[in-house]
């Protein structure tokens, strides 16, 4: 029997990173000095947070294009079965169960996990479970994994492909993959997969994949600090 692992983590690393606000001035100031006037580059803190903030709030979205964020993710299936339908401006290499044979680790989330959904549909609250309800739930699932797990092991012991014994496993197994997107793809991420009730549009995205943006939101300020600071000032709507 294998050694089963739990994780309650979503993890989210910067692996290559080409986004500055510097990068966003340049690509703006081409359309006005040409793509070969590099030192025309706005030196000016206050000229340039004014530029970006002018950009983002009339929706000028190409100049947040020409650079890129490359991200690790570690996270259970569902999230990616969430986060492949952001298809534009996006990059994906995923783990794949053909190739490798997949690790005992599943998902589990937290005790702090709101568990009981209420509501009509489009509409949906999610609220605290009680501590029975997530004792058995914990229970089930790390039956259910074990049971999915045993089977796969099975499976490849018999000599069945790993593209058809990992059928049995389920979307709770952890996976992981590079994700590459710039600053306006991941902005466009962020309006939709954080919760944030001062927004334009308010979204109420699935915790797990929200775990996921919240990580990439603080990497995001860091590196193009002005551009975040414009994109929240303005709704947190992408240009």
């Amino acid at each position: 029997m294998a050694d089963i692992k739990f994780t309650d983590k979503i993890e989210i690393k910067l692996m290559q990173c080409t986004a500055s606000d510097a990068s966003v001035i340049a690509a703006a100031r081409a359309s006005t000095l040409g793509a070969d006037s590099v030192e025309s580059l706005t030196k000016d803190p206050n000229e340039a947070a004014g530029l970006i903030n002018y950009l983002l709030k009339n929706r000028h979205g190409t100049p947040f294009e020409h650079n890129s964020f490359t991200f690790y993710v570690r996270a259970p299936i569902f999230v990616y079965r969430e986060w492949h339908r952001h298809r534009v401006g996006w990059s994906y290499n995923e783990e794949s169960g053909r190739y490798k044979e997949l690790l005992p680790e599943f998902y589990l989330p937290s005790v702090e996990r709101n568990l009981v959904q209420s509501g009509k549909p489009g509409h949906y609250e999610y609220k605290p479970g009680t501590k029975e309800q997530y004792e058995e739930l914990a229970k089930r699932l790390k039956k259910s994994y074990a049971e999915g797990y045993e089977a796969y092991k099975a499976n490849l012991d018999a000599g069945i492909a790993r593209e058809v014994a990992r059928m049995c496993l389920p979307v709770a197994t952890m996976s992981s993959m590079y994700a590459t997107c710039n600053a306006r793809s991941l902005m466009h991420f962020l309006s939709l997969r954080t919760e944030h009730n001062d927004a334009a549009f308010p979204s109420h995205p699935q915790r797990e994949i929200a775990m996921a943006a919240d990580q990439m939101e603080a990497i995001f300020a860091e590196k193009m600090p002005l551009t975040y600071e414009a994109y929240v000032k303005n709704g947190r709507v992408a240009p």
